[in-house]
């Protein structure tokens, strides 16, 4: 069996630097948050959101839903951004969304979404995400993705 190579490899000594203890543990042991707890569920702002192990752009606010669920829900990632893998833990068959940069277990995807909108449903814990709002794209190097992301209104005099 061959191993894959990702992009963005480090180490687990690496990983554990580079994420918070809950960061490790949803995006490489394939945690999960408590529903509500996500601190993004409720971004409102225009922007993207970006992998926080590997910084890949994986969702921007235009593509973002109010699901009820608990965790950020997204109905159409970056096109390129994810892998899915079938994740038989927990007694359940679900599709596990990780980042292909990076290799990190970000949530799942589920064929609950807007039906006008695809029909998906990918359900993200905001721990392995990094919200970048449209504003500081450019300076934060994502400047690449702003034609993607909608500009807000023009405020009125």
């Amino acid at each position: 069996m061959t191993q894959q190579s990702f992009p963005v490899s480090r180490s687990d000594e690496e990983w554990r630097a580079r994420l918070t203890p809950q960061q490790y543990e949803v995006m490489r042991r394939h945690g999960t948050e408590r529903p509500g707890s996500c601190a993004l569920n409720h971004e409102k702002r225009t922007g993207v959101f970006s992998c926080a192990g590997c910084d890949q752009p994986l969702f921007d606010t235009q593509r973002k839903f109010e699901s009820g669920t608990g965790w950020p829900s997204f109905f159409e990632p970056v096109p390129g951004a994810l892998e899915t893998t079938v994740d038989r833990s927990h007694g359940m068959v679900r599709t596990e969304v990780r980042s292909k940069a990076g290799d990190s277990h970000l949530g799942h995807v589920f064929p609950d979404g807007p039906a006008d909108r695809g029909g998906l449903r990918y359900c993200i814990n905001s721990a392995s995400l990094r919200f970048i709002p449209r504003a500081e794209m450019e300076a934060e190097g994502y400047g690449a993705y702003l034609d993607q992301v909608e500009a807000p209104p023009a405020r009125r005099p």
